[in-house]
Parts: structure tokens; sequence; C-alpha cells
């Protein structure tokens, strides 16, 4: 199986014409790795939204092409795309788009009939789900009773529950205070490593920083900057490699970041002889 599971080439998105013309997305080039959790960030009406939503084949493209798993979904018809979107991504958006009407599990059931799955293996499937997130007692709740992580907690099941090969996240947060982000982030992070689903979060919130594999900035339709960080590798927080000030030791010549002492103090530990750790500790550049 190809490690790359989207590839985007010279994408772009134009609205309206003449003077009214604006290009929202210009000719946009970049690659997704299987399990790889990707966070777009950007000022408002840089094009993230438009991108997205593109790239989920929810809004059709000017020109280029995205292809999914092989699949040009830009050159799908219109007979064909809904069921190759049902199959392949799964939506999770800032305000939940939970049907009120329904209960927790029947939200989650509802995708996996969209996809062909229906009965006593749905339902099982929707039942494990939400208890895995810790809804157990909450399997039946109408939507309006549940708390905004729990809705969140819903429609991340929702979103995974077709088993896709791609998330889009859109600002998954926004609605959230920062003991549910954090969940919904850890979430996203196990989802990633545990499933190898590719995740796209489109985002303002500084915070998804520390679960995301690359922080792409988008500007005036186009990436300014891409910029990689660094895993701790202890706890696995992400670590900017530009901040000034993070714990780090040279191993055979290569730089280790971590995001606090006690993580470097751990790695010395754990991965040299006893005694060893503060020799390196004071000769080998420790910040």
């Amino acid at each position: 199986m190809e490690s790359t599971l989207v590839r985007i080439r010279s994408l772009t998105k134009t609205f309206g014409e003449g003077a009214t013309r604006v290009e929202a997305v210009r000719g946009l080039d970049l690659d997704l790795e299987r399990g790889e959790i990707i966070l777009v960030m950007g000022p408002s009406g840089s094009g993230k939204t438009t991108f997205l939503s593109m790239l989920g084949g929810l809004l059709r493209v000017s020109g280029g092409e995205i292809r999914i798993d092989g699949t040009d979904i830009a050159a799908l018809g219109e007979r064909e795309l809904p069921p190759f979107r049902a199959r392949a991504f799964g939506f999770i958006f800032q305000d939940f788009n939970l049907v009120s009407a329904l209960s927790a599990r029947e939200n989650v059931e509802v995708a996996l009939n969209i996809a062909g799955e229906r009965g006593s293996r749905a339902r099982e499937r929707a039942r494990s789900l939400l208890e895995s997130m810790g809804l157990a007692e909450r399997l039946e709740f109408p939507i309006e009773k549940l708390s905004g992580g729990e809705k969140q907690r819903v429609a991340i099941a929702r979103a995974i529950a077709n088993r896709p090969v791609l998330i889009l996240a859109d600002e998954p947060t926004a609605n959230l205070d920062s003991h549910h982000g954090a969940e919904t982030m850890r979430l996203l992070r196990e989802l990633a490593k545990e499933e190898g689903t590719t995740v796209v979060i489109v985002s303002h919130d500084e915070r998804l920083r520390e679960v995301a594999d690359r922080v792409l900035w988008l500007e005036d339709g186009q990436f300014k900057a891409l910029q990689a960080l660094v895993r701790d590798p202890v706890c696995g927080m992400l670590i900017d490699p530009a901040e000034a000030g993070a714990p780090s030791i040279e191993q055979n010549g290569t730089t280790l970041l971590f995001c606090s002492r006690g993580c470097r103090d751990e790695f010395l530990a754990e991965s040299t002889p006893l005694g060893y750790s503060r020799a390196i500790t004071d000769k080998e550049a420790v910040r």
C-alpha cells in the first residue's frame, strides 16, 4: 500500500467573473501521508474553508486535481461523488451538525446507514464507538441534553463510523472549553495513530499545534510557509524548532528537542547507562 494517501496538484478555485472575480485558492500542491495529522492555519478569508470543502468533495474545483487513494475526486460525476464521499471521508464540524431529533446512537447509526451498513451491525458499531468514547450512559440521550464535549465526541464517532481514510475537521475545538478541547485533540491523535487515518484540520486554535505532524499557513489562497514541528521523543508533544529555550541534547550528531526538562531528564535516564546521563548533561550542549 502506498504511503501517500492524498495528492493535490495545481488546485485552484475561482468565484465570480470580471470585476468580481476572486481567486480563493491558487495553484496548491500538497501530498498527505497515511496516518498524518495536518493543521491548516491562516487569517480569515485566506481560503482555508474553501480548500477543505474541495478536499472533501463538497465544492467543485476550478482547476487542478485531488487524488484520494488514487481516485481523482475532481473528475467524479454527480452520481459517483456522494457514495465515494460516504466511504472515504469523515467530517467534523465547528457546530457539530448533529440531528437534534435523534439520540446520540442514532446520529452515528445514520452515517452508517448512508454508507450502506444497516440493522444490527450498524447499531453495534454505533454503540461500540460511543462506549469507547466514554458515552455508554448517553447512548439514548437526545442531542440537546448533551454537553458541548459530549456532542463533539458523538460527532467524532459519527465521522469515523465508516472507517474513512480521511477525516476533515473544520474548527473542531471552536465551541469547546480548554478541557473539552484537549479531549478532542487527544481523540484525533489516537484516531490517526491507531486507525492509520489521515486527519486534516482547519483552525485558528493554537492548541491544535500539539497534535499536528505538520502546520501549513494558508494566506491569499496559497501556502506561504510550511512548518515542520519536532515531536518530543518522551511525551509526544510537538515543539517549534524556532522557539528559543526548548530543552535539548545532542546525540550522535542529531539535536533532540523536549517540551520540558522533565522529559529530557527522563529520556536521559532511560537511554543511557547509570551515571552517564550526568556526563551528557554537562558536556553535550544541553539547554
